[in-house]
């Protein structure tokens, strides 16, 4: 388990994230698919990075210590309060 930790506290950010558009791809940057086993061992990489190296507070994403950020309704409804998703005149419609 060490020589993943140290990829990991070693990995640049520019290689966590192209392993994170592979695996939302379903293929490499030069368009190889993945396979099943490639996708879900990227998987497991991904969210090794994020809970060791990333401060996130997003719901269901890993936080530090691996535990998954859940929020509550309301924590959402504050997240997004006043936000415009999309703004339409009566002419657009």
């Amino acid at each position: 388990m060490n020589d993943i930790n140290k990829v990991i506290d070693e990995m640049p950010e520019e290689v966590y994230l192209r392993l994170v558009s592979a695996t939302e791809l379903g293929k490499w940057e030069d368009g190889t698919v993945l396979s099943e086993a490639q996708r879900e061992h990227t998987l497991q990489v991904i969210m090794l990075y994020q809970a060791r190296k990333l401060q996130q507070t997003d719901h269901f994403t890993i936080a530090a210590g691996g535990g998954i950020n859940e929020l509550s309704k309301t924590e959402l409804k504050k997240q997004f309060k006043g936000e415009a998703i999309a703004e339409f005149k009566a002419a657009d419609i």
